[in-house]
């Protein structure tokens, strides 16, 4: 939508920056390659010094030694074996559906305990 609005605003501008002329040293699309290229680098080079540094200020030797001193630090997921609720659904309805039953239930279940105390005092 925005790029069909570009080409109604200013066809000529729009097809220079596609094509490329003199003016215009490189293409747009080919400046956005590029763009993507070192935006990927400066991604994966930054993560790999985030993640060297974590390795050397917890003084592991090797992979499993990291491993189990970053369980150590990092909080337990609980595991949820066997399930608290439904992991099937027969389709993208039936499973919004149940989303929607159990907020409807929580809610219920939270308006009954703060109101309970209420409710017994006499």
């Amino acid at each position: 939508m925005t790029l069909g609005m570009a080409k109604k605003k200013d066809p000529e501008m729009f097809n220079k920056g596609i094509i490329g002329t003199r003016e215009l040293r490189e293409a747009g699309g080919a400046l956005a390659l590029r763009a993507l290229g070192w935006g990927t680098l400066y991604a994966v080079a930054g993560f790999s010094v985030f993640c060297f540094g974590a390795w050397k200020l917890m003084g592991a030797k090797d992979l499993q030694e990291f491993r189990t001193k970053a369980g150590g630090i990092l909080p337990r997921i609980p595991k949820n074996n066997p399930p608290q609720s439904r992991t099937e659904f027969e389709g993208l309805n039936d499973l919004l559906q149940y989303i929607i039953d159990e907020d409807e239930r929580k809610k219920h279940e939270t308006i009954s305990k703060i109101s309970e105390p209420f409710m017994n005092k006499k």
